[in-house]
């Protein structure tokens, strides 16, 4: 199996472009207060997955109360005006600093779709960020569900053959075991994991899966797997 041989990329944003860890992180830190700031990774994940648990509404508007869980439960500066700034702060959550220019090489290529479970406003913001690279998108908006919900993953598969593409030529990229990599596989979709946290112990802030799925394709980064479609390009051009 060739990573040339697909028409369409369906990427994962938030998690596999998006470094969201860094910016829950650093926001927390940031606005928390001195306790908040000695935190560690795992201190102020585990809270936070169980406030976004709790609201699980659209990103651009629950994650100020995804804040307010967190703080509460740690003890943390938790008036309206420091939920407002996290909520803010979301919006601006950096990009992975391979992914602007791995996804501009990527889009040389092949139609690049965004799957994400963020909504129109923070997407917008997000894709931005990312130097708007997509051809298209779908967001929790369109699709009235999240990830890892298949009908998520049937809303796209209907959306792309309309463009004329099948599911067959649809490689789907994500970071997330949870979310994407499991659900997409027992869908039948080709499989692209970018393993962010390889090296690193437990799943961050994204949720543990029942179990971890192979992949038919494994990076730690995004710049590894658009390397390694110039590599096969380059070695097509040579057989030629």
């Amino acid at each position: 199996m060739q990573l040339t041989q697909f028409k369409v990329m369906t990427f994962d944003v938030v998690g596999t472009l998006i470094d969201f860890e860094s910016g829950v992180l650093n926001a927390v830190r940031a606005l928390g207060g001195d306790k908040a700031a000695k935190a560690s990774d795992d201190e102020i994940f585990e809270p936070y997955k169980r406030g976004r648990d709790k609201f699980y509404g659209r990103s651009s508007f629950a994650m100020k109360d995804v804040y307010l869980s967190l703080a509460a439960e740690l003890g943390y500066k938790n008036d309206d005006a420091t939920a407002e700034a996290f909520q803010l702060a979301v919006l601006r959550w950096p990009a992975f600093a391979d992914s602007v220019e791995a996804l501009a090489r990527l889009r040389k290529n092949f139609r690049l779709v965004a799957m994400t479970n963020a909504d129109r406003t923070a997407f917008s913001a997000y894709s931005d960020t990312l130097g708007n690279p997509f051809h298209d998108s779908v967001t929790c908006d369109d699709t009235g569900c999240a990830k890892p919900n298949p009908q998520f993953f049937a809303f796209n598969k209907g959306r792309q053959s309309a463009f004329g593409y099948k599911q067959s030529e649809i490689l789907h990229v994500a970071q997330s075991q949870h979310h994407d990599i499991g659900v997409a596989r027992e869908l039948g979709y080709t499989t692209c994991w970018i393993e962010r946290r390889q090296g690193q112990q437990g799943f961050g802030g994204t949720p543990t899966p029942k179990s971890l799925t192979k992949p038919d394709f494994h990076f730690s980064s995004l710049k590894q797997l658009a390397d390694a479609v110039d590599a096969e390009l380059a070695a097509g051009v040579k057989a030629a």
